[in-house]
């Protein structure tokens, strides 16, 4: 990036206030955790075991793997008008797995003997025991690419460590939609389909990020945006965007409307989900009037409405893991005189303030980026030179 542009990052002043932000929030949340414990969690072993902590870490999760397949668009598969996101793509997608972690971290009762313990523990049957094993894969192929991408910028050279950090996404949105839809006791959750869910919502958490933070950097404002990148937002990248949007709709639509058509046991909790206004929040306002202007060619080239729609998708996404992961276990799995039909849970202060350590932890490490890295396209990634015709 040019010295002469400037963004709201570039002065260190939103890495310092998120670093604060974060540094109060994970204080209050540790605090919390070590003076009465669990009891901070409004989780219950009635049933909810999964509260809003696992919500968080699975959105954020999801969300970086999906910037890592909007990044690989360019170094994987060659699409160069993707070439301006790359590097922004892949720092956020660092951001996001960061914000995860900590989240996740936060809510543990003893993190570190999960973290050391997990991975000799050798359950191979277990989704959980692959899945951490390929977020620690991802992690060091995150940072060995962004590495790459500072310091060489030849497609080819990039695209030696691009392959793989693509695969271990995907392997890492897959199995994460595994360790639900493999669990036969909640009927809400089993499916082969859940995986295809998880992938697709990753990709439109994926979009939905670049958009939003893209324009952050530039103050929301185009004046200092180059003119590619403003041509991609409102052309392929924005036709995309739609695209993915389209798809989540098709899924979550499709699995409310088999919920309440059956009469399974175990399914009698969509009526309450689809009958609560969060829901009907999420799904007319984070996933059908994103995709209406989206899908609108006129306001597809709009700014606002793009980030707007950005916004609005991520609010969706973040309601629809929440309906999701805790409607799956309103349904108590022992029925007796002790339990209700459905099980009630609403997140407590600390729950509410551990999304917020979350926020300010994958903002910091992003912030930090934008500070100190040249996360902009300057420099684009160059094609092999052709070779001349011989004459």
């Amino acid at each position: 990036m040019s010295t002469e542009t400037n963004t709201i990052y570039r002065n260190g002043y939103v890495f310092w206030a998120c670093l604060v932000g974060a540094i109060v929030t994970s204080g209050f949340v540790l605090s919390q955790t070590l003076t009465i414990g669990s009891a901070a969690f409004n989780t219950t072993n009635l049933g909810v075991f999964w509260g809003l902590p696992i919500v968080v870490y699975d959105t954020f999760l999801l969300a970086s793997t999906g910037l890592v397949f909007i990044a690989s668009l360019s170094l994987v598969f060659g699409f160069r008008q993707f070439d301006p996101i790359v590097k922004r793509c892949i720092w956020l997608a660092l951001a996001g797995l960061v914000g995860a972690v900590a989240v996740l971290f936060m809510e543990l009762p003893y993190p570190l003997r999960a973290l050391l313990l997990s991975p000799v523990n050798l359950q191979f049957q277990s989704p959980l025991f692959w899945k951490i094993l390929l977020v620690a894969v991802y992690t060091i192929l995150l940072l060995a690419l962004i590495l790459r991408l500072q310091t060489v910028h030849q497609v080819r050279e990039a695209k030696v460590l691009a392959i793989p950090t693509l695969l271990v996404a995907i392997g890492i949105a897959l199995v994460a939609g595994s360790v639900y839809g493999l669990m036969s006791m909640r009927p809400i959750w089993f499916g082969g389909d859940v995986p295809v869910v998880f992938l697709i919502e990753s990709l439109v958490g994926g979009f939905a990020f670049t958009v939003f933070f893209t324009y952050l950097a530039y103050g929301f404002s185009t004046r200092d945006m180059p003119l590619d990148l403003q041509t991609l937002f409102g052309g392929d990248f924005g036709r995309l965007f739609a695209v993915v949007i389209g798809l989540h709709l098709l899924l979550h639509a499709g699995r409310a409307i088999t919920g309440l058509w059956s009469n399974a046991d175990g399914l009698q909790v969509w009526p309450h989900l689809v009958g609560q206004p969060l829901w009907h929040i999420g799904f007319w306002g984070g996933i059908v009037l994103p995709l209406l202007m989206m899908a609108s060619h006129g306001l597809r080239q709009s700014p606002m409405a793009q980030i707007l729609a950005s916004i609005f998708v991520l609010l969706g996404l973040l309601i629809a893991r929440y309906e999701f992961i805790i409607g799956g276990q309103l349904v108590p799995l022992f029925k007796g005189s002790w339990a209700p039909d459905l099980l009630a849970y609403a997140p407590s202060f600390t729950e509410w303030v551990l999304l917020l350590a979350g926020i300010f932890v994958a903002n910091t490490v992003y912030a930090f980026g934008d500070w100190q890295l040249d996360l902009e396209d300057d420099t684009p990634l160059a094609e092999e030179p052709l070779e001349q015709p011989a004459e």
